[in-house]
């Protein structure tokens, strides 16, 4: 599916909700998303639809109504749900004569767009409870976004936008939530908006998977990179990264193997032996990248994706899902959430990748700005030794570039941005993911030695990756 549907425009989504007269609830809106309720009004039929519109702009009068956050903050995932709950609540208690006509529906956002010094992150949490059909069940759509245009009334006129669109799509294509997720940026692009968590919740969602609509968001642009935990819940970057030391680790994961285990767990091991490593503050994260998804098609087999996350979240792994093919550019984006020291983890044929000039070639400065952009940071790489074809150890010691590199590779060594894992299992090392795959697909095996058992038992128990069944 594809995002390019057509759509019918901001007013006439307004105008057609206005115009059905089971629809009908309250609009909340705190700090700079002022503008939700106003088109509805400026559409016209708007007493069928709005019960009330309230917005608690002065602080002091929002906690008097919501109450305090602990964490003191007003633009926060725990401040919208509180506006939902209590918005949704008075609607029930209020209008009991009307309950068996209508939909009712609370929407809120809390944002905080541009300041006049235009120094802050302008970003909102927006979202909608509500009933697909009258005493039905109640679900909530939430999402988080950040706001870039670079004026304060461009944002504004943004949210109202979004607002409408989330209010449309809840009510009116909620049997495909992967198109409601596309028509989020209806009449907006991601020049403008960038949507990176969405959560589907509720009886009338049940058949949602969180963890597919964050890859949707990713594979549709909406985002570069989309978070969720071990338990499946989707994480909005900043809660989970800001203030970390970041560890991330990319690979296919098709399957897990043993030397990942090896590999992660003894690089994590050195990081946090590091002397300007706080181990009370890392954060480590498993990555998939949308090529490593993609077939030879371009395509996402959408249960082999759910396949690998399982797994993934079964070993207690935090997945990020991105769009970033280069090293640098994971970095990059990475860093913006953190100042403190972060590790990449990985093997020695990747180190061979990075120094390959001919990834860069689409580059402005070629290797030279994107190994500034990947080592400039406070990062260090940590190298699993390898085996090449000829039966040899690949390590730092070992490891060869072209002669006019030699001086780049130097430079790193030098400034201890690369490390070799030490106590590497050299009977791991060996292992290699596209011949274990290929012994998996022939049924039960020596393979089974290869992955961790609970991977193994999975494997086996729901016939993943083309086991046999």
């Amino acid at each position: 599916m594809t995002a390019s549907l057509k759509s019918i425009g901001t007013k006439q989504k307004a105008l057609n909700i206005n115009l059905d007269r089971s629809i009908y609830g309250s609009f909340a809106e705190i700090g700079a998303g002022q503008d939700v309720a106003a088109i509805f009004f400026k559409a016209g039929g708007a007493s069928g639809t709005i019960a009330k519109t309230i917005s608690a702009y002065d602080m002091a009068f929002s906690d008097a109504i919501y109450g305090e956050e602990e964490s003191g903050k007003y633009v926060c995932e725990p401040r919208l749900m509180k506006m939902l709950t209590r918005e949704f609540k008075l609607l029930k208690v209020r209008l009991t004569d009307t309950a068996d006509e209508k939909r009712f529906f609370a929407f809120a956002n809390t944002v905080s767009a541009l300041n006049y010094q235009k120094t802050n992150d302008a970003h909102g949490w927006i979202g909608l409870r509500f009933q697909l059909k009258p005493n039905g069940p109640v679900n909530n759509l939430v999402i988080h976004v950040n706001m870039l245009d670079n004026d304060n009334i461009l944002q504004q006129q943004a949210l109202g936008i979004i607002g409408v669109n989330l209010l449309y799509g809840c009510f009116f294509l909620h049997g495909d939530p992967e198109k409601l997720l596309c028509s989020l940026l209806d009449d907006l692009s991601t020049d403008r908006i960038e949507i990176d968590m969405i959560r589907f919740e509720g009886d009338d969602f049940a058949d949602v998977d969180n963890r597919l609509m964050s890859l949707y968001l990713v594979k549709h642009g909406f985002t570069q990179a989309a978070v969720f935990g071990p338990d499946g819940t989707v994480m909005q970057p900043y809660n989970a990264l800001s203030k970390k030391h970041i560890i991330a680790i990319r690979g296919r994961f098709r399957p897990v193997t043993n030397i990942f285990l090896d590999m992660l767990k003894k690089g994590q091991t050195q990081f946090e032996q590091e002397s300007d490593v706080d181990d009370d503050k890392i954060c480590v994260l498993s990555e998939l990248t949308l090529r490593n998804l993609e077939d030879g098609s371009h395509h996402i087999n959408e249960k082999d994706f759910l396949d690998r996350v399982d797994i993934l979240c079964s070993l207690g792994q935090t997945v990020l899902i991105s769009n970033f093919h280069e090293y640098f550019k994971l970095v990059a984006y990475l860093s913006q959430f953190s100042p403190l020291k972060m590790a990449l983890i990985m093997g020695m044929p990747n180190l061979e990748y990075i120094f390959d000039e001919k990834h860069y070639a689409q580059v402005d400065g070629g290797i030279l700005t994107a190994f500034a952009n990947l080592f400039g940071h406070n990062i260090k790489l940590y190298l699993y030794p390898t085996i090449d074809d000829k039966g040899a150890v690949l390590n730092l010691k070992t490891f060869k570039t072209v002669p006019h590199l030699r001086g780049l590779l130097h430079y790193l060594l030098d400034n201890k941005k690369l490390e070799d894992i030490k106590k590497s299992d050299e009977k791991l090392m060996n292992i290699r993911t596209d011949q274990v795959l290929a012994m998996i697909q022939q049924g039960p095996g020596d393979w089974e030695k290869l992955v961790p058992e609970s991977v193994a038992k999975q494997i086996k128990e729901h016939a993943l990756f083309g086991f046999p069944q």
